[in-house]
C-alpha cells in the first residue's frame, strides 16, 4: 500500500468516524449561566473544531468545557451572549432565546432512572421511567423557561444479571451514561427553551460530579470536582431567581461548619432580594421526609441556616429531592414551599400532612402527589397559575400562587 494510499484509508476512516461520533452528540442547548448570560452549548467529535455558534448575526466564541478522555470523549463547547439577544444558532440550526418577560415555565425534576443498590427502575418501560414521555409532553406546551430542581443522573451501577427491564444500560459518571440518563430523552425539551439548572446530590464528586461540571454546571469550566458551590441571582425575563447548590447540604443534621458556611454565602444574597423573589434549590428548605424517616423534617441544614434571615420579598422556595409533588403554604411570616421531584426517579409514599408542622410553624395548606409528571407555571395578572401534568398529559393537580399564598388541589 502506497504512502498516499495509506493517508487516503486514514482519513476516510476519520470522516466515518467523525460522522458516526456526530450522530451521538445531543441537540445543543441554552441554559441561564450564573453570571445572568445566556451560555449556548454544543457538542464536538473528539479531533473537531467547535460549531459554530451566532448571537443576532455575530459570531461568538467558543471556549471547550474539559478534554476528552475515556469516559467523556465527546467535548462540550460553551459560547456566551446576552439575556437580552433576540436570534441565537449554532451552525445553521436556530436555538431558544430569553423572551423580555416569562409567561410559561415547565419545571421538572429528579429525572434520571435508578441504578443504585436495591432501588432499580426499568429504564425501558415507559410507564417505569415515563422521563422520555414527560419531556416530549412539556416541550409542547412550548415553555418561555425551563427549570431543573436537580438529579439528572441516577445510573450508578450496573443493572442486576437477567432483570430484562434495564439490560444493557450503560452505567457510572461517564457520557454514555449522561446521555441515556438526561440528554437523549430530554433532547425535544432542550430544544424548546433556554433551561435554568440546579445542582442535585446525584451530581455530587461521589456520584455524578465529574458529568455534572463538564456538562452543565452553569459556571465557568473547572479543572476541579468541589461539592459546593457559591449561590447567585439571575435576572430572567422579569423572574428573581436565587439559585442555591444546597447538594452538599444534609437532611437530619446541623452540623456547625455546614450551616455557618451556608448561612455565610446566603447572607449577602438575601439582603438583597428583589420584591417577588424565588430561591431555587435541590433540597427542600421545609419539607416531610417519607419511607424509613417518615414525619421528620428534611434539609436541617438550610433550615437552621436561614433561620432568622428569611428576606420579607421572598415569596417561593422551588426544590426537588423528595420524589413526590408536595405543596406547603405557611403564615405570611414564611415563603411557600412547592417540591417537584416527579419526573422519572422511583416515587416515594406520600405522608399526611394533616396537622403536620416544620421548624416551629404549622403547615396552614398543603397537598401531596406520588405520580409521575410535570409542572406548567402560567403568569397571571396577580401571581402565577400551576398545573401539574401526568406523562399522559392529563391533569392531575391545579394550584395558585399569590404573593406567599399556595393553593394546590
Amino acid at each position: 500500500m502506497t504512502g498516499l494510499w495509506r493517508l487516503l484509508v486514514a482519513l476516510a476512516a476519520s470522516l466515518i468516524a467523525g460522522s458516526a461520533a456526530a450522530a451521538e452528540l445531543p441537540t445543543p442547548w441554552v441554559e441561564l449561566a450564573a453570571n445572568g448570560e445566556l451560555s449556548i452549548r454544543a457538542a464536538a467529535a473528539p479531533g473537531m473544531p467547535c460549531p459554530l455558534v451566532s448571537a443576532d448575526g455575530v459570531t461568538l466564541a467558543a471556549s471547550r468545557r474539559g478534554m476528552p478522555d475515556g469516559k467523556f470523549p465527546i467535548e462540550i463547547c460553551e459560547a456566551r451572549a446576552p439575556a437580552a439577544t433576540a436570534r441565537l444558532a449554532v451552525g445553521s440550526v436556530a436555538v431558544p432565546v430569553l423572551p423580555a418577560t416569562v409567561r410559561r415555565i415547565v419545571v421538572i425534576g429528579d429525572t434520571g432512572c435508578r441504578l443504585e443498590g436495591k432501588a432499580i427502575q426499568d429504564c425501558g418501560n415507559p410507564v417505569a421511567w415515563p422521563f422520555p414521555a414527560i419531556a416530549a409532553r412539556a416541550a409542547a406546551k412550548r415553555p418561555d423557561l425551563v427549570i431543573h430542581l436537580g438529579d439528572y443522573y441516577y445510573r450508578v451501577s450496573a443493572c442486576p444479571v437477567g432483570r430484562a427491564g434495564c439490560a444493557g444500560s450503560p452505567h457510572g459518571d461517564n457520557w454514555p451514561s449522561w446521555k441515556a440518563d438526561f440528554f437523549d430523552p430530554a433532547a425535544p425539551l432542550l430544544a424548546a427553551a433556554p433551561w435554568v439548572m440546579v445542582r442535585g446530590n446525584h451530581e455530587l464528586c461521589r456520584r455524578g460530579g465529574q458529568g455534572w461540571f463538564r456538562l452543565l454546571d452553569p459556571s465557568p469550566p473547572r479543572s476541579d470536582c468541589a461539592d459546593r458551590t457559591e449561590p447567585y441571582w439571575l435576572t430572567a425575563g422579569g423572574l428573581a431567581l436565587l439559585v442555591l447548590d444546597s447538594a452538599d447540604a444534609d437532611d437530619y443534621l446541623a452540623v456547625p461548619e455546614k450551616v455557618a458556611a451556608y448561612a455565610a454565602r446566603l447572607a449577602p444574597l438575601l439582603a438583597t432580594a428583589p420584591p417577588r423573589a424565588w430561591l431555587l434549590t435541590y433540597r427542600p428548605v421545609w419539607g416531610l421526609s417519607s419511607g424509613p424517616f417518615a414525619g421528620l423534617t428534611v434539609n436541617i441544614t438550610e433550615q437552621t441556616a436561614l433561620r432568622g434571615q428569611i428576606p420579607a420579598n421572598l415569596d417561593l422556595v422551588l426544590s426537588g429531592h423528595l420524589h413526590d409533588f408536595l405543596s406547603y403554604e405557611f403564615a405570611p411570616e414564611r415563603p411557600a414551599q412547592l417540591v417537584v421531584g416527579t419526573g422519572g426517579a422511583k416515587l416515594y409514599e406520600v405522608e399526611n400532612l394533616a396537622g403536620a408542622e416544620i421548624d416551629g410553624m404549622p403547615i396552614r395548606r398543603g397537598f401531596g402527589l406520588d405520580r409521575f409528571g410535570y409542572f406548567v407555571m402560567e403568569r397571571s395578572e396577580n401571581g402565577w397559575d400551576g398545573t401539574f401534568y401526568a406523562p399522559d398529559d392529563a391533569i392531575l393537580v391545579r394550584c395558585r400562587l399569590a404573593g406567599r399564598a399556595l393553593d394546590c388541589r
